[in-house]
């Protein structure tokens, strides 16, 4: 179904599906109210990211393999305790328990058991996992998890267009569709709804997969770099964290994305735009020069990166003087 028509049904069966999942949310008051984490100061629907989950549910009906079950087992493990956390709550242990088998579904996808030695599936676990999590603390801003999403998602589809298929193409239009319906409700001054740990955790764990997939048949870790923004961001906002000795798993507003939006009053949708285009420039980059420059260009961008977020403790200065 890799015709026009076809994401045209996707995109009115997804946009039928967020107005039906708005109803149940009305009903059963699945909503978000601000917390120590959050940008906003109003309440919302949360869990509207389950779009992702709807649409890996289409990939699966309309392109029915071993493959594309596995993938849906594992979106479905990692989404479904993620809804269950949004509404009522879960502990650490049963949401690491079932990312674990999520990812092993990923793995198991991208035959990765058997070809690789224990050591290194036990990083592996530990690398997309925490790169899920970090997905998921990265949320909380109008924008920015559709719209990051579609850089990346944009960028790995480019590289599987020009450079050979590593999946099938509706793998990645699937949830770039799926983002832009996300979107139509999220990218507003007052949002309409928010993903919740169950959207964002969703597309989180698909593009971990197709990162993992295109490691695996590029045997190279530079695509890691589609993901640099969030990372760089997320690790120094960690590290900071570490060094004002806070608890790393509780609700804070220390993200570079937060001091922006909070202390210094950018309007929620310019940061989730510049997210998106620095990503964007970041992939186009890597694209473009490692060919040629190999790590230097990630190395680069890297550095330049941390050094923009070091402007974080300047802003913050800055709001108590």
């Amino acid at each position: 179904m890799g015709t026009i028509i076809s994401y045209f049904i996707v995109l009115v069966l997804l946009l039928t599906a967020e107005l039906f999942y708005f109803r149940i949310a009305d009903r059963f008051n699945i909503i978000d109210k601000p917390n120590e984490r959050s940008s906003h100061n109003y309440i919302t629907i949360r869990g509207g990211g389950i779009i992702w989950w709807v649409v890996a549910l289409l990939y699966l009906l309309f392109h029915f393999s071993t493959s594309s079950l596995w993938f849906f087992a594992g979106i479905t493990l990692i989404a479904g305790v993620s809804f269950w956390d949004d509404v009522n709550g879960l502990g650490q242990k049963v949401r690491l328990l079932f990312h674990l088998l999520a990812m092993s579904c990923a793995f198991f996808l991208a035959g990765v058991f058997g070809a690789y030695p224990w050591w290194a599936i036990v990083i592996g676990y530990i690398v997309f996992i925490g790169i899920v999590n970090a997905y998921n603390f990265m949320d909380g801003i109008n924008g920015i998890t559709g719209l990051y999403s579609l850089a990346v998602l944009g960028a790995l589809q480019y590289v599987n267009l020009s450079y050979g298929n590593f999946v099938h193409p509706d793998l990645i239009w699937y949830p770039m569709i799926a983002s832009g319906v996300f979107l139509f409700f999220n990218f507003r001054k007052r949002a309409k709804c928010f993903a919740g740990d169950v959207g964002s955790v969703a597309i989180a764990f698909w593009i971990v997969t197709l990162l993992l997939m295109l490691i695996i048949k590029t045997n190279n870790l530079i695509w890691l770099g589609f993901l640099m923004v969030y990372g760089v961001d997320a690790v120094m906002t960690i590290g900071h964290r570490i060094w004002l000795k806070q608890n790393i798993m509780e609700a804070h507003r220390l993200h570079f994305y937060q001091i922006l939006a909070n202390e210094r009053k950018v309007p929620h949708r310019v940061v989730s735009l510049i997210y998106f285009a620095v990503q964007l420039l970041c992939s186009v980059l890597i694209i473009l020069f490692y060919p040629a420059m190999g790590w230097t260009i990630f190395v680069i961008l890297l550095l330049v990166l941390m050094g923009v977020y070091l402007l974080k403790f300047r802003m913050m200065n800055a709001k108590k003087d």
